[in-house]
């Protein structure tokens, strides 16, 4: 007959290990729920990352980029270009009326979806130049 040492002893461990295998069960569901959901991150950043590259490659392929000119050519810079409508505090209407363009040529011009042509650079480098005052004396000129 065990001694009730010995018997109390392997009880012990018997509910040590039940309890340690319990607890130690839910964690171990939770790390390979973590898992999975680290794998399927991982996945999603690839094909972002992917996307991204073919997305630069196509609006690298529509927009040319800007060649810098040296030789005192115009230059052309779209947020620029809309700084200083607003900066007049002319509507897009107003500003191709200025430039002989429609105002969705402007909204084209100032979002980057098209660029101006050569013929109307001279004359938005004379459009950068004015003043509010300018302006609208030149609006007023134009409308009558």
């Amino acid at each position: 007959m065990p001694n009730i040492a010995s018997a109390l002893k392997d009880e012990i461990t018997r509910l040590a290990r039940k309890e340690l295998r319990a607890s130690t069960d839910t964690l171990k569901k939770a790390v390979a729920t973590y898992r999975s959901e680290i794998a399927a991150l991982k996945r999603r950043v690839d094909q972002l990352e992917r996307q991204q590259k073919r997305t630069t490659k196509v609006v690298a392929r529509a927009v040319p980029a800007e060649q810098p000119r040296d030789d005192g050519q115009l230059r052309w810079r779209a947020s620029g270009f809309a700084q200083h409508r607003k900066r007049l505090g002319l509507s897009a209407h107003e500003a191709g009326t200025l430039l002989g363009v429609s105002p969705l040529t402007v909204y084209k011009w100032e979002s980057g979806q098209a660029r101006p042509r050569a013929q109307y650079l001279p004359a938005i480098a004379q459009f950068r130049s004015l003043g509010k005052r300018e302006a609208a004396r030149r609006l007023e000129e134009l409308a009558a």
